[in-house]
């Protein structure tokens, strides 16, 4: 171990590492109807700016976190950073659509380094006993990304040019790649076996095709037959990955760990609430800009309902939940969801802020009863020496899981958004709503706002119905204890192992 004041020095370099991307995950909501204008990005492109990021992320968790514990966790997570940096920079001079999404790609491979690599490396620093405390800071860290994030974007993009969004990562990176150059041991996981190349290409080659084939049958159609070959193709990788990681001496993901009710449950149940979160968060910034009128920091603003419930339900969840256990908790959560999503489809064009904030304080609250209890239900069934690739799986589920949700829900509020639009609106207001309210006849321009908000409210009938149906799962799937019987760990290769 290393000395006290060091480590704590460590500790708040890795929580300003994962600060850096608690805040990129979503300071580009607010960012969104701005980008949109700047680059003269279609609502196709907006959904690839959000999903570019959270796909490569999710991909590339678990890879990742294997050439960590083999090439060294301080050497990764310096170099994850400097990539980071870089990539920040490459997204804040983008000249055009195709350059930003091919940068947000970049800053997701430093994410997903950074992310299991940092919790790694706090069981090297600190004792049990002062875990505890670390892992909290930590965590803190990263979540204080969801209200900093469209606070600190939108009084950006109303004081400065739209670049500056993600050059506030720079000055981050730099301060962490300096303090954990000085204070960070390096330290090395399991570096035995052989990397499970198939399964890498198959599990990131399939979650490409299945989400670009969701977004592309947004914008040309469910029956192109393009975007379902797309689709088809995906799926068939997945299931070529799983069949992969049955036969491999040296899976990427141990199946094993499924076999837990209590493990897959609360993956499964966590993935829902990132479906429904991210979802949310890519339409509602849209809405106040163009249906309200609010300037970045504006919209910002709006959203801190969500935070508000979001932060409420996750202190009162966890006291009920040690009470009465955690399915209990998960199902309001889940049943909350659905509700305020059902409400929020009744939004018109003419609906006061009063009744969104209500329905939207109302997800936060469901937000944060599901996601931190079902997190802690798939945990509490791993033992200590399969937490580190449990965590790892719970990750990549979660963040798929918003990728999916941003493709699905901004594909339906797309489709329903071009499906209405008035007859004789010019082409250029399908390419999105950003463009749609540049119209000058008074007419046409509130055939579009209803347009869009038609979309909208179809889209929070899509996240519902799925919030409905993990209340059903939890009910029906979910131990009446807290956990099962903690996995075992026959696997080596996925062992966590010190210095």
């Amino acid at each position: 171990m290393v000395t006290s004041k060091s480590r704590w020095y460590a500790l708040a370099a890795l929580a300003l590492s994962t600060l850096a991307v608690g805040l990129d995950t979503t300071v580009l909501s607010v960012a969104l109807p701005t980008l949109s204008r700047e680059l003269h990005a279609s609502t196709g492109d907006l959904q690839w700016f959000t999903t570019a990021y959270l796909l490569v992320l999710a991909a590339a968790l678990l890879p990742a976190g294997l050439l960590g514990d083999r090439a060294g966790r301080k050497k990764m997570l310096i170099g994850a950073l400097a990539t980071f940096g870089l990539a920040s920079v490459a997204c804040a001079y983008a000249q055009g659509a195709g350059q930003l999404i091919a940068a947000r790609a970049l800053l997701g491979i430093g994410a997903a380094v950074i992310m299991p690599m940092s919790g790694a490396v706090l069981t090297v620093l600190f004792e049990p006993k002062e875990r505890g405390r670390a892992m909290g800071v930590w965590v803190t860290a990263s979540a204080l990304g969801i209200p900093l994030g469209p606070l600190l974007g939108g009084w950006l993009l109303d004081n400065f040019w739209w670049g500056s969004v993600f050059l506030i990562n720079v000055p981050v990176v730099v301060a962490g790649i300096l303090a954990l150059t000085a204070w960070l041991p390096e330290s090395h996981g399991e570096r035995g076996g052989r990397l499970d190349l198939g399964g890498i290409v198959a599990s990131t080659a399939g979650l490409v095709a299945l989400t670009y084939g969701v977004i592309s049958a947004g914008d040309r159609g469910w029956g192109d037959v393009r975007s379902l070959a797309t689709i088809v193709a995906g799926v068939v990788l997945l299931g070529l990955f799983v069949i992969l990681q049955r036969r491999s001496a040296a899976p990427l993901i141990d199946l094993a760990l499924f076999r837990s009710r209590a493990f897959t449950s609360g993956a499964v149940l966590a993935t829902i609430a990132s479906f429904a979160m991210l979802g949310l968060l890519f339409s509602l910034p849209q809405f106040f800009s163009a249906i309200g009128g609010q300037d970045a920091f504006g919209s910002g603003l709006r959203l801190l309902p969500v935070i508000a419930g979001l932060v409420a339900g996750a202190r009162l969840g966890e006291r009920i939940a040690r009470r009465t256990g955690a399915r209990l908790v998960i199902t309001v959560g889940l049943a909350l969801i659905a509700v305020s999503s059902l409400a929020g489809a009744f939004t018109t064009v003419s609906s006061g802020y009063g009744f969104i904030a209500v329905w939207i304080t109302v997800t936060g609250l469901g937000l944060g009863l599901t996601m931190p209890v079902s997190l802690d239900v798939a945990m509490s069934a791993l033992t200590a020496r399969r937490s580190g690739v449990g965590n790892a799986v719970l990750q990549a589920l979660r963040q798929v899981g918003g990728a999916v949700g941003v493709a699905v829900l901004g594909t339906v509020l797309n489709s329903g958004y071009r499906d209405h639009l008035p007859a004789g609106t010019p082409p250029v207001a399908r390419e999105g709503i950003s463009a749609g309210v540049t119209l000058s006849d008074p007419g046409l321009l509130a055939g579009v706002r209803a347009a869009f908000v038609h979309g909208m409210d179809l889209s929070l009938l899509v996240g519902g119905g799925a919030a409905l149906a993990g209340a059903i799962l939890a009910l029906a799937f979910l131990p009446r204890e807290k956990a099962g019987p903690a996995l075992e760990a026959p696997s080596p290769v996925l062992a966590e192992s010190g210095i």
